[in-house]
């Protein structure tokens, strides 16, 4: 199951997609995620290593005051997201971004924005995420991926 890297058609507000630098040779390579002393940097809770193998969904997630801060190094996901903030101008926007190895970025997202993500290689992905703040299971609303209330349907291509 391979899918082509997509740029989002419609962004949520406060949402960054930073490309990030690879060096790779023949030895292999290194991939960034996120420096202390890059622009986008808004302090460090954990990071943390999320596998997701081929077609699972993991969604959805709502952080209540932390940023998280995704990274995909090995294999390939959709990552999903829809805004319901109330006082967001993009409120009721769904926007997925392809991303891993063939289109290797850093996705911020903010505090108070649904997030999910979907394998969509061939092999297990690993998502990165520098979180601003440690785990705190009260902190974090969840809901299931086929949710009603959040309008974006896994698997189909287009939000």
């Amino acid at each position: 199951m391979r899918h082509q890297p997509e740029s989002p058609r419609i962004l949520v507000r406060d949402v960054e997609i930073h490309p990030l630098k690879v060096i790779a040779d023949d030895r292999g390579a290194v991939r960034h995620m996120l420096r202390a002393d890059a622009p986008h940097f808004r302090g460090f809770g954990e990071i943390y290593f999320s596998i997701v193998n081929p077609g699972v969904v993991k969604a959805w997630r709502r952080h209540r005051s932390a940023t998280m801060n995704l990274a995909v190094p090995v294999g390939e996901v959709i990552v999903a997201i829809y805004d319901d903030r109330s006082d967001s101008p993009t409120r009721g926007v769904a926007m997925d971004v392809v991303t891993g190895q063939s289109n290797y970025c850093l996705i911020t997202i903010p505090a108070g924005v649904w997030s999910g993500f979907m394998c969509v290689s061939d092999d297990p992905a690993v998502i990165a995420n520098c979180s601003t703040e440690t785990h705190d299971p009260a902190e974090l609303d969840r809901r299931p991926p086929r949710d009603p209330a959040l309008p974006y349907i896994w698997g189909a291509r287009g939000c």
